[in-house]
This record gives C-alpha cells, structure tokens and sequence, in this order.
C-alpha cells in the first residue's frame, strides 16, 4: 500500500469515491456489497461466497489484529477487492504474522483506503449492491472510462460461480474421538470451520466436488448429506439442485446452510430472486416461527428463497414449510420438510467470525441422522 497513490471506487451508477491504494495496485472488477462485522475481516476475507465482490466494510478501523495462518476460511482470498476507511499502521496481535495490507498485496487483491465507509454503505443501502471497480495507480483514466468499464462488467445476477470455488478432489476431515456418523458435503464454497465442526461431533466428512454425482456421494456410504454456502445465482444451479432431489427422494437426512438453504427451496419448487442488498455481517436476527427464538445469526447472502414466514406448501417429497424468517425485511431464513428428514438455514452456523447462537443447528443434524437409523 502506498499512502500517497490515488485510488477510486466507482460504482456503475456514475457515484465515484476517491481514497489511496490498499493493498495491490490496480483494477479489479465486481459487485459492490458491504459487511457489518465488526470483528473477523480475515474470515470474510477468505470465505468463497464473497468470490467476484468488493466488500466494503462499515466498520472504520480495518487490520488491528493483522493476518495469522490459523484462521483462513479457505485456501485464498476471495474477495474480488476490498475497501476500508481506516486500515492500521501497526497490527497487534500475538498470532499475528503480517499486515493485512501485506497478504492482500501478496495475494494481488486491489483495494481502497480512505473512503468514507458510512457513506457508501448509505449509497448501497439506497441503490442496492451494483457492479463496481477499483482503480488504483497505472489503473485510473478519465472518470466517464472508469464508469464505462464498470457497466461493461458481467452482473452477478445469472452469475454461476459456484464452481469456480468447489475443490477439484474431494478429501476427508476425519472425526474428533470416536466416529458417529459419515457424512458427504457437497462443496460450493465450503468453509473449513464447519467441517471442523461436524468433526467435533463424531462425523467424519467427505468433501465432494460440485460435480460429483449422486453415485459419488452415495460410495461413501453415508448417514446424511450436506450442502455448504457458496457464491452466485442459485438459479444458474441445476445440477446441485437435481442432486438434492436425488437425495430427497433417497430420504437421506439433509441439511443446508446459506447457498444450500437456496438449493433446498429450489428442490423443493421454490423460486429464488435477488436482493436488494443483501445480508452480509454478524449481526442479523433470525426468528423460528415454531418456538419464537430469536438467534442473532453470522450471514453472507445476495439471493434469497421466495416464501412467507412459517408458510406451508406441497412438494414433490410431501409437505415443506418456511421455518425461519428475518424480522428486520420478512426474508426467508430457513426451510424444513415436514415429511422428509431434510432442513436448512439461510446463515452460518459455523459462525467464524461471529456468534455461536446456531451452532445447535449441527447437533439437530446429528439427531436426524441417529433417528434415521
């Protein structure tokens, strides 16, 4: 990062926001979202879901714990760039190993400095996320280019991504203690926290590819099938969601989370659509429309499934119902089969970074695949 090189986030509605370089100078192009985390940058960071978007983050100090080599969410970063206000001179932290500036640079990811976070965020929140670019250095050109170059850019509506981020080989995560269960996770941006937490649980996961079929996933003989988040339109997914009706239809216990919950809906004859803004922090509320609890949920999503709160609708595999819903805008949450062992959230209960409050929802898998047997 140079202090002194300009820098622009410009956004495909005209609005230009100058600040200096961050990280690798450069273009880099994307959608435009914001996160309310306060915490957990280097997790965001490299959770695949945000692969082809350009985070801007509300919160105005970035990089105060640096960049340690325990917490990646992934193998990379994902982010297609990164905007902060204020990034720290100086990390402090005892696991820290470099600047957070260091490992963007090093890993060629543009970034902005210097905005004025809170007034983006307003301009998104009022807009709605937008394709975007940043600019930096060599990069930069008259305004009315930068704009053209950001319009030209492909939308994230229709964009099929997930494959981009699956891993190319499947690999097992092998129990913590004695084995309980095997379990095939289906890869679509997978992050490694929550086949850690499954481990914790006695289950041992087989991390598949996208493309794996359903023969693949059944030679691993297992107790139950999940499906991870993941980036882009769940409407581009039919492959996934035609191996989640396989499953269905084998009453395997399912479980889905974020990218996974969409693929569910859509299994189920749900359609899904995209949102104005999205839910991207650490901080959004969940309510269960069977008991009223309200979980305060970690979540990174764009597109969500259509439906009601606690609405019940016939499928092809018997009853379904809208389990969970969001009271902050109606958004559909979660997703149960009322005839069938198979559930899903529209959050992360793996929660890293974030809070812990639906971390029940991988000992309510466990139960199903105990019942199941």
């Amino acid at each position: 990062m140079s202090a002194h090189t300009p820098a622009a986030l410009v956004l495909e509605d005209g609005r230009i926001f100058r600040g200096t370089a961050y990280g690798s100078e450069g273009a880099t192009l994307g959608e435009a979202v914001f996160s309310t985390g306060m915490t957990g940058y280097q997790e965001t960071l490299t959770d695949p879901s945000y692969h082809r978007q350009i985070v801007v983050q509300t919160a105005p100090q970035i990089g105060n714990t640096g960049w340690n080599d325990e917490d990646d969410e992934s193998r990379r970063i994902w982010v297609a760039g990164y905007a902060v206000r204020d990034p720290a001179r100086t990390p402090s932290n005892w696991r820290s190993r470099r600047s957070l500036d260091e490992e963007l640079a090093a890993q060629g990811i543009v970034g902005i400095a210097g905005l004025d976070t809170r007034t983006v965020t307003r301009h998104l929140r009022e807009r709605g996320a937008m394709r975007a670019g940043i600019f930096s250095g060599s990069a930069l050109a008259a305004d009315d280019e930068l704009v053209a170059r950001v319009a030209a850019s492909e939308p994230m509506a229709g964009a099929d991504l997930a494959g981009d981020v699956s891993t190319g080989e499947s690999y097992v995560v092998p129990a913590e203690g004695e084995k309980r269960f095997t379990v095939a996770a289906l890869d679509l941006g997978i992050k490694s926290n929550t086949p850690r937490m499954m481990a914790e649980r006695g289950i041992e996961v087989h991390v598949l590819p996208l493309s794996s079929t359903v023969d693949d996933l059944l030679a691993v003989r297992p107790d139950g099938v999940f499906l991870s988040n993941g980036p882009g339109d769940p409407a581009t997914a039919d492959h996934a969601v035609e191996l989640t009706r396989e499953v269905l239809g084998r009453k395997l216990p399912l479980f889905g989370i974020c990218f996974g919950n969409q693929l569910l809906g859509r299994a189920l004859g749900r359609g899904t659509f995209k949102m104005r803004y999205g839910h991207r922090g650490i901080n959004i509320p969940v309510i269960d429309v069977d008991t009223g609890k309200v979980a305060i949920t970690a979540q990174n999503h764009g597109f969500a499934v259509e439906g009601e709160a606690g609405e019940r609708f016939g499928t092809d595999f018997g009853t379904a119902q809208i389990s969970h819903y969001c009271p902050n805008d109606g958004t559909v949450e979660g997703l149960r089969l009322l005839d069938g062992p198979a559930f899903s959230v529209q959050y992360h209960p793996e929660a890293a970074a974030g809070p812990h409050d639906a971390a029940p929802l991988f000992d309510q898998f466990t139960s199903m695949m105990s019942e199941a047997r």
